[in-house]
């Protein structure tokens, strides 16, 4: 079962690998979505999988964080693409929500939007 709670940034930034010229290498802004989201079982004691409040508590730092900030100075997110977005509020959640299971970030006005799962175990082959 998966709960999600979303938060909202309004946040500028520009794709230092756009071409030049182009409105992706200038300095815009979008109306941005994140949607963190949880998977468990709910607790038989309370009902709940994590309470809403305190998802809300978790997210606030990592909300402000980018909300009105030109997302390139933010530390980790020199090229701010969706992914980049996407895996840095992974690394900043994943240690205070148990059971993250994935980080949806979207720009409202695109209808684009990019989802991460987490890190991908490595699999190394046996030799044989």
């Amino acid at each position: 079962m998966q709960i999600y709670k979303d938060f909202l940034f309004e946040a500028a930034h520009y794709l230092p690998t756009a071409a030049p010229g182009t409105a992706n290498a200038r300095i815009h802004g979008h109306s941005f979505r994140a949607r963190i989201v949880v998977e468990g079982e709910p607790n038989p004691e309370t009902g709940y999988i994590f309470h809403f409040d305190e998802l809300a508590k978790a997210m606030v730092e990592t909300q402000d964080a980018l909300d009105h900030r030109l997302l390139n100075e933010v530390d980790g997110l020199a090229s701010p693409t969706l992914e980049t977005i996407a895996v840095w509020i992974w690394h900043r959640l994943s240690n205070r929500i148990p059971g993250l299971a994935q980080v949806q970030v979207s720009r409202d006005s695109c209808g684009e939007g990019c989802i991460y799962t987490g890190p991908r175990a490595t699999t190394r082959l046996a030799a044989e």
